[in-house]
């Protein structure tokens, strides 16, 4: 996996159904968030691209799993964001069926090798942050946290927020949280090392 090229990069599926999944028998990591806490910014990134992931410009309407296909070899799996205030119940559901069907009705359930959990750093885990890390801790899945936009807070600021972050009971010290900031790319090596530790 060390040799994974990630120029040879492109977004495989969209995803609005499970039945739509892929079934190659390749390792899947996840990207899990609220809307607007900048996964699109954060694929973008990590893949060395400026739009291949599309920053939606109307936060939280997209309710579709995309599959982004990295060198063959790993799918990045951009999850639709949750805690957006102005969704219809149908959408709602349509965001529950979808998202617990990536968990419990999904082939490849198995090569689910790890979520990475991004949090806003300016903000705080939410209460539905809360209720997505009691559910990954509940089935035992491996989870990481990347705090977002680390560069809109002060030396002091991101120093608080990286504290009470660890000191989360949901977080804890143990877990691995990596400060990053898709405007001046810190973070995107440390977190490339940990997916690739956990597909290996």
């Amino acid at each position: 996996m060390a040799d994974i090229n990630i120029q040879n990069a492109t977004l495989r599926i969209t995803a609005g159904l499970p039945s739509q999944f892929p079934t190659q028998a390749v390792p899947q990591v996840a990207l899990s968030g609220r809307s607007n806490v900048g996964k699109s910014s954060l694929i973008n990134t990590l893949l060395n691209r400026k739009s291949l992931a599309r920053v939606s410009s109307s936060p939280g309407k997209t309710i579709t799993i995309n599959f982004y296909d990295i060198d063959r070899k790993l799918f990045l799996v951009d999850m639709p964001g949750y805690g957006y205030a102005k969704r219809t119940p149908q959408e709602k559901e349509r965001w529950s069926r979808l998202t617990d069907g990536y968990f419990t009705d999904n082939k490849n359930i198995d090569l689910l090798k790890l979520v990475v959990q991004l949090i806003d750093s300016r903000v705080g885990p939410t209460k539905d942050d809360e209720m997505m890390l009691n559910y990954l801790i509940s089935m035992g899945i491996p989870y990481i946290v990347v705090a977002t936009k680390i560069d809109k807070l002060n030396k002091t600021e991101r120093a608080k927020s990286l504290a009470s972050l660890a000191a989360h009971p949901l977080i804890g010290a143990e877990t691995l949280i990596i400060p990053f900031s898709a405007l001046k790319n810190e973070g995107r090596q440390e977190l490339w090392r940990a997916i690739l530790s956990h597909v290996q």
